[in-house]
């Protein structure tokens, strides 16, 4: 399994972004998929993620700003960000999960892409 992270750039704040994931996922559709950001030397915070049947899990920092969304077609879960903030500055990481108790949980998922860095300026 193999994630790749991509989008990820230097906005101006009030801006947009959106990131993209590409799974190399035989069953892509039977995993839950998320995003998370850490800053350096802080944990891997949660973000947003979708289950396999679509639904939708936010962060409160990013509800209303951010959209996570999946196509299975393409093997591909996007993450728009919109109204981005200095705050929002930071390395964001997708990963995937099967199974599992938590969609917010670090620790519950089981492949992680190498991260994409977002830098919002004020």
């Amino acid at each position: 399994v193999q994630l790749q992270a991509s989008g990820g750039g230097l906005v101006q704040a009030g801006g947009s972004l959106r990131l993209s994931c590409a799974a190399s996922i035989r069953t892509f559709n039977s995993y839950s998929m998320g995003w998370f950001r850490q800053a350096p030397g802080k944990e891997r915070d949660f973000v947003a993620a979708i289950s396999w049947s679509g639904r939708t899990y936010y962060a409160d920092s990013v509800k209303g700003r951010f959209t996570i969304s999946r196509d299975n077609a393409k093997n591909m879960v996007y993450l728009q960000m919109n109204s981005l903030k200095p705050e929002d500055t930071d390395v964001y990481y997708c990963a995937a999960m099967i199974g599992g108790s938590s969609y917010t949980k670090a620790f519950d998922y089981d492949y992680w892409g190498q991260g994409t860095l977002v830098t919002v300026s004020s």
